[in-house]
């Protein structure tokens, strides 16, 4: 028995291949980004209507200054900082708070995984009710 590739099947490997590169990475699990959430919500709520909480809302957090919400009481060096939440900057936070905003009072001792963390950035990115 002889076992080969056609041209056919060669080109639609090919076609598939493209397909996967032209896509990029693997879009982030959305069930994933709202089970980390779980552990920021005693805290914080993802939409800016949502009840008050000791942290302040997180909807429309990408490209927002940090230590921004009207009202909210953040600490000295919170709203000392120059940072702008970024995905780059979501995930070093995430990551570790202390190392990114020394003297934060935000208690999180942070998350390992930068699977989590970017799961949890791309569900915080979408639209809040």
């Amino acid at each position: 028995m002889r076992v080969g590739l056609t041209l056919g099947t060669i080109a639609f490997i090919s076609g598939i291949a493209a397909l996967t590169s032209a896509q990029g990475a693997p879009a982030p699990n959305n069930a994933l980004g709202k089970r980390m959430f779980i552990r920021c919500a005693a805290c914080h709520t993802v939409s800016a209507t949502g009840p008050r909480k000791v942290g302040p809302h997180l909807q429309g957090i990408v490209g927002r200054k940090a230590g921004a919400v009207a009202g909210f009481s953040y600490s000295p060096a919170l709203k000392a900082s120059k940072v702008t939440w970024s995905e780059e900057s979501l995930d070093k936070w995430l990551q570790r708070p202390q190392a990114v905003i020394p003297e934060t009072t935000m208690a999180f001792a942070g998350m390992a995984k930068p699977e989590e963390r970017k799961a949890l950035i791309a569900y915080l990115k979408k639209p809040s009710p």
